[in-house]
């Protein structure tokens, strides 16, 4: 009885001569600068922008609450406060266990959903400047 088994390497398609006269071909150092660059920024974009709307979700979700009355948000506030300055250390610590928490799912999930339209923009974007350099 004979054991087959096919692996990752198995599948790679063996060079040809055409790829290896393009594996000689030059480098475009200023595309491949550029490119690298534009993946950066736009990457440090939506995650900056993830996280702001992440971090301005509880103030929506506050002022919803508050009847869109600043005063009254802040009356809020004030209790949460006095409810935290006066709670047992163990319980302060739980309770900024539970933020973080919330705020690693809240930005973890966001990010996820919010991900697929952001590759597609930036495939987009990284195949108008390949059209130009090509």
């Amino acid at each position: 009885m004979v054991l087959e088994t096919t692996t990752l390497v198995d599948r790679v398609p063996l060079p040809s001569v055409r790829q290896a006269c393009d594996k000689h071909r030059a480098i475009d150092w200023l595309a491949l600068f550029q490119g690298t660059c534009l993946v950066l920024i736009k990457t440090a974009s939506f995650a900056a922008s993830t996280l702001l709307l992440v971090l301005g979700l509880p103030l929506f979700v506050f002022l919803a609450v508050a009847g869109w009355d600043l005063t009254a948000l802040f009356a809020q506030l004030g209790n949460l406060a006095d409810h935290y300055r006066t709670a047992d250390p163990i319980a302060r610590r739980f309770f900024a266990q539970d933020l973080q928490i919330a705020f690693l799912i809240a930005a973890g999930g966001l990010a996820l959903l919010r991900l697929p339209a952001f590759l597609r923009r930036l495939d987009r974007r990284l195949s108008e400047g390949s059209s130009r350099h090509g």
